[in-house]
């Protein structure tokens, strides 16, 4: 639901939540001036999402960031809204096929999910110990943090995705065990 508009599904929100919150690579702002999807829709015209996108990407501005989004935010077509799955739309069947832009092709969103967890695993174990990192030591990154992602990640590699891997490598850092700030809010509480 946080991925859709209020009437229809939104292939490029939920791609690009992909991009950002699964892989680590967003994609640029959109420029100034991008018009609204349903003007791309052809007046009297009954188009799936997958056609709307379609006219939507003729523009060679729009296409090159739509490379990326829309294949994943399609695969998740089958998804109303609401989350309640469908089969149609706009009567006719909905094709969730895609490919990503390194290469990987798949049909649907099983197929999506294991070309996630295989051959961009490590891309999510980046993104997940980048985001926990930066929780954990209440700060955004810096160009000196990235030692330790590297660490965390390899180390995430080498177990197979384990989580304690992830936390304990996030507790036994340097940039968590020495962060600023905790000194009085840590004291006044005891």
């Amino acid at each position: 639901m946080v991925t859709s508009n209020p009437t229809r599904t939104s292939p490029v929100k939920r791609g690009l939540f992909i991009l950002e919150n699964i892989l680590g690579t967003p994609a640029p702002p959109a420029p100034p001036n991008v018009p609204e999807l349903e003007r791309s829709q052809k007046q009297g015209a009954k188009m799936t999402m997958r056609d709307l996108m379609a006219v939507h990407r003729e523009r060679p501005l729009c296409a090159s960031c739509h490379a990326r989004m829309d294949p994943l935010g399609l695969a998740l077509e089958n998804f109303t809204p609401l989350g309640t799955y469908r089969e149609k739309d706009s009567g006719k069947a909905i094709d969730t096929a895609g490919q990503l832009i390194t290469g990987e092709k798949f049909t649907g969103i099983e197929d999506l999910a294991q070309a996630l967890a295989t051959s961009r695993r490590n891309d999510f174990y980046r993104c997940l110990t980048e985001k926990l990192l930066t929780y954990a030591i209440g700060r955004g990154l810096e160009y000196y943090d990235t030692v330790t992602v590297d660490n965390i990640t390899g180390s995430l590699q080498a177990d197979n995705g384990a989580m304690r891997s992830l936390i304990y490598g996030i507790v036994e850092s340097a940039p968590f065990q020495k962060r600023r700030g905790d000194g009085p809010r840590v004291a006044a509480s005891k």
